[in-house]
């Protein structure tokens, strides 16, 4: 008997999912709140669509904020396999001056269109525009779509939602209140890959807004980063700053005082 998977968020890590459990025998259905997959990688692909980085996979797991945790994942996963399953895609990568690995059209909707083919040819089923509002009384996962509510029961459930980071997008967090009305535990969503706010000066600002700042190490406790950053309006972006982040950010909700930034 064939065993069915429900998939609720119909992002990368979802149609990921869908995709390794098609391939191994499993009936694979997506559920999603917005009416087309992937809206936030297609908008990731504004920037080239940085998928990876081809650095040695041991420097790369340190740059997770938890690598032991990581380490393992990244492991049965490498960033080797991630540019090989582009390939596979029809969509050759290339490895840019900073290391990192995009595809050659430096865009996300033709890889979007290559992928959302082989799932359909794989056999999962998109069942968009529903939203996840829990579990019914019967236990069965309770979506509100088009027609009304509905109600799925499969043999596995993965939960693959994102974060609250763009509302616009799809990403809410509003599942959150849905398991913590189960009283499930969740940790608070906090800001992550962030950019730092700066009180400039009108005179700083009004002279240096938009100047970059190339090859440059940052230090925040003991998370140090190279690479770039941009002043801007409010603040520093850039992919140094965003490496140091989580521990600026830490550092300054606990009122930690080594959470300075260096440049």
């Amino acid at each position: 008997m064939v065993k069915r998977a429900t998939i609720v968020g119909a992002g990368p890590a979802g149609l990921i999912a869908a995709e390794v459990l098609s391939a191994n025998g499993w009936r694979a259905t997506v559920y999603d709140q917005m009416p087309s997959v992937g809206r936030k990688f297609l908008m990731a692909g504004r920037g080239g669509l940085n998928l990876t980085h081809s650095e040695p996979i041991a420097r790369f797991v340190e740059r997770y904020d938890a690598p032991e945790w990581a380490r393992p994942l990244l492991q049965s996963f490498t960033p080797d396999d991630l540019t090989a399953w582009a390939n596979g895609l029809g969509q050759d990568t290339f490895v840019g001056s900073s290391g990192r690995v995009f595809p050659k059209v430096m865009k996300a909707s033709p890889l979007l269109r290559a992928w959302i083919k082989r799932l359909d040819e794989q056999g999962v089923e998109f069942r968009l525009r529903n939203r996840w509002r829990g579990w019914d009384a019967k236990g069965a996962l309770s979506f509100e779509g088009p027609t009304g509510s509905v109600s799925d029961m499969p043999d596995a459930t993965i939960l693959a939602m994102g974060g609250g980071s763009w509302p616009k997008l799809g990403s809410d967090g509003s599942w959150t209140d849905v398991l913590e009305a189960q009283g499930i535990p969740v940790a608070p969503l906090v800001a992550s890959n962030c950019g730092v706010t700066v009180a400039w000066s009108d005179v700083f600002r009004a002279r240096f807004a938009g100047t970059p700042l190339n090859n440059i190490a940052i230090h925040v406790k003991d998370r140090r980063a190279r690479g770039e950053a941009v002043i801007t309006d409010t603040g520093l972006e850039g992919g140094a700053i965003y490496a140091v982040s989580a521990a600026l950010r830490d550092g300054l909700q606990c009122q930690d005082t080594r959470a300075t930034l260096t440049i």
